[in-house]
């Protein structure tokens, strides 16, 4: 049950006063359906507003000038604006109006009339101009324009000015509800009340008042993370406290890491018994392995799926991509087979026979893993003892559709894995629910890829190596940002270039990107995989799950468009192989600052958790970092890079409060209550927008 006290906040936000049947779903787009969504709005920037002489305004600059009507200057022609010459005794002003209709301009403001005007000033010419004014008032109300505005977003149809009418509105809704919040910490932080905090964002007095550093955005950006941290906590001590089977440590994994051509890294090692930990336990294991490309991941989660085959369990390991699906059963199949553990491929193209073949073996328990794409969850496919769930690139997939994977056995076990290497300032804004183990050690044999970085004009030079490259057996990438060629930008378009590229090596350059239909797509992909396709022309579709060890050169074009995580992955596609392999970042001269610095750190290493911490620095706050694709919750508060100091604060705050008061039952339990309700980040909840 929602607290009584919040009721005024979850009202409809088509219930605050002016929102009418044209502007309600205005508003619900720019902000969300409820008054909440438009407290949580703030302004996101300041307008000074100084009253100034005619002849002292600065071009460019907004100001507010005293002034009174000379003339009005109608338009001859229909393309001409409506011009108002006005002066304050040291120098003329012309406001301008476009495509004015009526006389309302005369009628409002006669020749001789005294009025305060405030907007943005340009010179045009020797005149000066205001176009369009902000403000345009009767000298006796000069003292309703803002010497300071805060300017709220805004969307067409619904001005700035209009949604801080509203925001504020929405504030005198708000109660001054109990603290939820430790008052030492207050105290230690210099947070204000909750209450003034919202009070002191919705009425900044300076531009300090707009950081994210000040201490009453920080505040807020506390209690949303402490909230979202506490549901993870909450739901982390859900699942532990589901029994599972304990499924022990096996001969059968032992005999196939035994048949491996090569050792498992330290890392790996260290994983794999962090896994066991888990598998052995009794309570249902909860478990991310981030490893960086090529880390082996797959390797881990097939011997963990060994161990519950052993134990007569079976696993089912999902992708986001056929392609990607493929690539792990390949890689897992032939040894589980070997020591008589059948594995199926399940995809979406499985039809008939086949299919109905592939589906009783996992009904049967005849077939003890299964790997496959979303087909998995799909209602039809049933399991005999799931057990371990592993979902590769967990990001990519909604909350209810791995919690359908998982709802397939009566308490499976969870292993995500992801190659996308997070910060760990930033890891519990995502993970924070989960148990983390690191790859953070490459396999033995994995080669360096040579990186270097060449300006555009250098372009010939390069499909000239290129095509000599591909003469001697080699396989290449081709990365461009766009698929078609756009009037709108400059960037590379792949259609293009893979046109281009047919006429300098010939036809063995193919083309694949995201509007390919999946068939198409993954037909080109199998060309170059068995080596039909010398080049592969394709946009970031194959950023992730494509292995082609063959393949020793990548060529990324705008490289300097690309976002440094971005790149890394895109490079983690050649290397995989025994043959020295290299990466070329073509970039459009000159370059910014953080561009060079972006290029220069991916020349100098290719760990991908040191990138990761280098992309965090170089964007600083305000930058999402791209997060929403990561799997990042959309925080309406809270910016997890400029805010990422409080978010291990957030995270020791959650499961203190947890181990002292795990029912909420005392007074500041019951105020958390509160606060939870308001983000509405709860156990099972969505929050504000999808969580974990």
């Amino acid at each position: 049950m929602r607290p009584q006290i919040l009721f005024p906040l979850f009202a409809p936000s088509a219930n605050l006063k002016g929102v009418g049947p044209r502007t309600a779903p205005l508003l619900e787009k720019l902000a969300g359906p409820l008054v909440r969504d438009v407290l949580f709005l703030g302004p996101q920037n300041l307008v000074h507003r100084p009253v100034v002489a005619a002849n002292q305004a600065r071009d460019g600059e907004i100001a507010t000038l005293h002034v009174t009507i000379d003339a009005h200057l109608p338009p001859q022609r229909s393309n001409q604006p409506y011009r108002i010459r006005t002066f304050d005794g040291t120098a003329f002003l012309t406001l301008i109006w476009f495509k004015v209709q009526g006389d309302h301009l005369l009628r409002s403001h006669p020749v001789g009339a005294k009025r305060a005007v405030s907007g943005k000033v340009d010179h045009f010419g020797s005149e000066l101009q205001m176009a369009h004014p902000d403000y345009l008032l009767p000298i006796e109300r000069a003292g309703e324009i803002p010497t300071r505005e805060a300017v709220y977003p805004a969307t067409a149809g619904l001005p700035p000015r209009t949604v801080r009418k509203l925001a504020l509105e929405a504030l005198e809704r708000a109660a001054d509800l109990p603290e939820w919040q430790d008052p030492a910490f207050l105290a230690r932080e210099s947070f204000p009340g909750w209450r003034e905090a919202l009070a002191r964002r919705h009425a900044p007095a300076s531009d300090a008042d707009l950081s994210p550093l000040a201490p009453h955005q920080r505040r807020l950006a506390y209690d949303e993370l402490f909230a979202h941290q506490l549901a993870m906590a909450q739901r982390k001590a859900q699942r532990r406290s589901q029994p599972a089977e304990p499924i022990p440590a096996s001969d059968l994994a032992t005999r196939i890491e035994k048949h491996l051509p090569f050792a498992l890294t330290g890392a790996q090692v260290r994983s794999l018994a962090e896994i066991r930990g888990d598998l052995q336990s009794g309570e249902r294991m909860s478990r991310l392995l981030q490893g960086d490309v090529g880390a082996g991941k797959t390797v881990v989660a097939m011997l963990a799926m060994a161990d519950a085959a052993a134990a007569g369990f079976q696993s089912a390991l999902m992708a986001p991509t056929e392609i990607l699906a493929r690539q792990h059963f390949e890689t897992i199949a032939a040894p589980l087979e070997a020591q008589g553990v059948r594995a199926v491929l399940l995809t979406g193209r499985d039809k008939g026979a086949v299919r109905a073949d592939k589906l009783m073996a996992l009904a049967g328990a005849e077939a003890m893993i299964a790997v496959g794409t979303h087909a998995l969850f799909q209602d039809e496919v049933r399991f005999r003892r799931l057990a371990l769930a592993v979902v590769d690139e967990q990001h990519r997939f909604g909350v209810s559709e791995r919690q359908r994977l998982q709802e397939k056995g009566p308490a499976t076990h969870l292993l995500a894995m992801s190659a996308t290497p997070i910060p760990r300032t930033l890891e519990l804004t995502v993970y924070g629910d989960l148990d983390v183990s690191r790859l953070d050690e490459k396999p033995p044999g994995r080669q360096p890829v040579a990186t270097r970085a060449a300006p555009k004009g250098r372009m010939g030079e390069i499909v000239a190596r290129l095509k000599q490259a591909v003469t001697t057996g080699a396989q290449a990438f081709w990365i461009c940002p766009l698929v078609s060629e756009s009037e709108l930008s400059d960037l590379a378009a792949a259609e293009a270039r893979a046109e281009d590229l047919r006429k300098h090596i010939g036809p063995s350059v193919g083309l694949v990107h995201g509007r390919l239909p999946p068939a198409e797509k993954d037909a080109v992909m199998a060309e170059f995989a068995d080596g039909e396709l010398k080049v592969l022309v394709a946009t970031t579709v194959v950023e992730v799950g494509v292995n082609v060890p063959n393949a020793t050169i990548m060529v990324i074009e705008h490289a300097d468009r690309f976002g440094l995580a971005q790149l890394h992955q895109l490079r983690g596609r050649v290397g995989r192989g025994a043959r020295e392999s290299s990466c070329v970042l073509l970039y459009d001269p000159p370059l910014s600052k953080t561009a060079e610095a972006r290029l220069d750190i991916l020349r100098r290493t290719d760990d991908g958790f040191l990138i990761a911490e280098k992309d965090l620095e170089l964007r600083g706050g305000g930058d999402p970092l791209g997060l929403k694709q990561s799997g990042f919750p959309a925080y309406r508060l809270a910016d997890p890079v400029a805010h990422r100091d409080l978010i291990a604060i957030a995270a020791d705050d959650a499961r203190l409060v947890l181990a002292r008061d795990p029912d909420l039952a005392s007074p500041r339990g019951q105020a958390i209550r509160v606060l939870q309700a308001l983000f509405d980040w709860r156990p099972g909840s969505g929050g504000v927008t999808e969580a974990g």
